[in-house]
């Protein structure tokens, strides 16, 4: 508050003075107050009574405390501007000419709180202005920081948020932090009073999320010997437009027709929303309640949703469902009938969607990734699918394929599911044939030819023999049994047949044991002499081409085998060396055996020949 007095009264020395007959003037912040260890920053200005000008001639400044008598107590005077030392660190800052008593005072103390008065002396015109003491208070707290702040704060508005302090001394002025942005520039302003006060300013944009947050700003004063911190806090109000509006209900999951049910809706506002409950039809959205809770007894399937609203705008909630418990609500697998190896077919896995914007999920055991649909069906309900195409083979027969159904409920999932098993017709495979006994056959012994297929619908088995002209059919049952006789030793298949196609078995071969043919034989030149490059051969009867005989021998472990076709339509295996004889070859045993395989392993015959190798005329000599 800024003081001039004129007409005022006061007391010196028990002498009564009259303001009205005092000469000097002085304007200033009154009282003031500074913080110990700081300086203070003094606004002043003066008036005089004289009519003549204080532009030219020395003009000097006195500061006095406690009493203006400035000739009875000369001890009070603390600063002279004519003087180079001063008792107290004052400086007169400001233009006596153009009557500006401007003062800084430094290094302010408890000691310095007193009163103060101002005196001018300017050639004859010597006064003090004793009816405008000034007061200065020191305090060892620092002012604490205003935060401005407007009113009715509200979402989307852009607001200018202020942190000030009071600035005694603007050539030290406080540092201003805050938890708002950290590099805010930081202004000293000067009042209209002549004080100054410092201040930093953010512009925010409001959300919700401001409503409630608190606004921290503290000043850091320099003083003396550190620093002296004081805060201040302030926590916004922010209006807006209801939040995360959901709705629930309760109890949770599938309940029977008829049960009581209750749905709430909760969303954050403020000021607080207004609920109202709506239902989905076909015509449209029905208002059915207004209020947070809406409680009803459930008959049918229906789907509901909220909507809170206050006066900054509105927010509606996602869809529920009660739901009730219904066969229908169990996914059903669509799968075409007849199935054949090698169709592409589509299997549609569907189920009832009482809630198509909270649709079930669908599972199922085919490709996980399968595209879910919600279609409306033409009575206005709601059905939601996956659809997978499959190209069908045997390995789908007896597939099972199961289908979920999960429903989205408050806090919990209801789940539902359908089985069913693939039929899959497809053409024989796996066609194989066996024989019993195994291995070579004891002549006029019982012979039993198995055939085995795997197909659906069941093959037809059909029994051949190879002959050299061509496969004989020998019985059409799935086991052919015979009395082995040479004339039935020979190479048997069987196949396999049905509507969707058919298979051949590899073949098996019938020997019959006692036949001195088995053995191999081994045939060399006669009239053997070194030098001479000659062929050996070792061949096997092979009453099964298609599983010859393994031949081998003590010369060259890699001879080639081969399996020709005789005159008489018989086979015959051999292995063949071409060697040049030496005098070492003579007596040498050239051992061929024969291996031929039969079912559970196999049975071998051995041959042997001696070289006689000479340069006369002697013949070989075989064992």
């Amino acid at each position: 508050m800024m003081n001039k007095m004129l007409l005022s009264v006061f007391f010196f020395s028990s002498s009564v003075i009259a303001c009205g007959d005092v000469s000097l003037f002085i304007t200033t912040p009154h009282p003031m107050e500074a913080l110990n260890g700081s300086c203070l920053h003094i606004p002043c200005s003066f008036t005089a009574k004289s009519e003549g000008s204080f532009s030219s001639g020395k003009l000097v400044g006195v500061w006095m405390k406690s009493d203006p008598s400035f000739s009875t107590y000369p001890q009070n005077v603390i600063f002279n501007s004519s003087e180079k030392t001063s008792v107290y660190p004052m400086t007169i800052t400001g233009d006596l000419k153009e009557k500006n008593c401007t003062t800084l005072f430094s290094g302010i103390n408890q000691r310095h709180a007193d009163t103060y008065y101002f005196r001018i002396e300017h050639g004859q015109f010597k006064a003090s202005a004793i009816c405008d003491a000034l007061q200065i208070n020191i305090k060892d707290s620092p002012w604490s920081p205003s935060i401005n702040v407007p009113s009715d704060l509200k979402e989307h508005q852009s607001v200018t948020v202020t942190c000030s302090a009071f600035t005694p001394c603007p050539h030290s002025p406080p540092e201003l932090t805050w938890n708002l942005q950290q590099d805010s520039l930081r202004q000293t302003e000067k009042n209209t009073d002549g004080t100054f006060t410092t201040k930093i300013q953010e512009t925010i944009t409001l959300s919700d999320t401001h409503d409630g947050y608190n606004i921290t700003c503290s000043a850091r004063y320099p003083v003396i010997g550190g620093n002296k911190t004081a805060e201040t806090e302030v926590t916004l109000s922010v209006s807006y437009a209801p939040r995360n509006t959901s709705a629930s209900i309760s109890p949770s999951g599938l309940v029977s027709a008829g049960s009581w049910v209750e749905l709430s809706c909760s969303s954050r506002a403020k000021p607080p929303p207004r609920f109202i409950w709506f239902r989905n039809s076909e015509h449209g959205d029905i208002n059915v309640s207004v209020g947070q809770v809406y409680s009803f007894n459930a008959t049918e399937p229906g789907e509901y949703y909220c909507e809170a609203t206050n006066e900054l705008g509105s927010e509606k909630s996602k869809s529920i469902c009660p739901g009730l418990i219904d066969a229908s609500l169990t996914p059903s697998i669509n799968v075409p009938s007849d199935l054949k190896e090698h169709q592409s077919v589509t299997v549609t896995c569907s189920v009832s969607t009482p809630c198509p914007h909270s649709p079930p999920q669908l599972t199922w055991n085919l490709q996980q990734d399968s595209l879910r649909q919600t279609e409306k069906n033409t009575d206005g309900t709601f059905t939601t699918k996956i659809q997978e195409t499959i190209t069908l083979s045997d390995t789908h027969d007896g597939n099972n394929i199961s289908c979920s159904a999960r429903y989205p409920v408050t806090d919990k999932s209801d789940i539902a599911e359908t089985e069913v098993t693939l039929s899959v017709s497809y053409a024989p495979k796996d066609t194989s044939a066996s024989i019993r006994p195994s291995g070579l056959v004891p002549e006029d012994s019982w012979v039993d030819l198995s055939c085995y297929s795997r197909a659906k619908p069941p093959p037809k088995i059909t029994w051949f023999k190879n002959s050299n002209q061509g496969p004989i059919k020998v019985s059409e049952k799935e086991v052919y049994g015979f009395s082995a006789t040479p004339t039935e030793e020979g190479d048997y298949y069987c196949e396999a047949t049905n509507e969707l196609g058919s298979e051949k078995s590899t073949s098996i071969c019938i020997d019959i044991s006692g036949n001195a043919y088995l053995s191999p034989s081994i045939n060399v030149p006669s009239d053997l002499k070194e030098h001479q490059s000659v062929t050996v051969t070792c061949s096997a009867f092979t009453p099964c081409p298609h599983s010859p005989p393994q031949l081998t021998w003590n010369l060259q472990q890699d001879s080639l085998r081969q399996t020709e076709k005789n005159t008489d339509g018989t086979f015959t295996t051999k292995i063949q060396e071409n060697i040049t004889l030496s005098d070492t070859h003579d007596g040498y045993n050239i051992s061929c055996s024969a291996r031929y395989p039969v079912i559970g392993g196999n049975k071998t015959a051995e041959t042997e020949v001696t070289l006689s190798v000479s340069s006369g005329l002697d013949s070989p000599t075989y064992k």
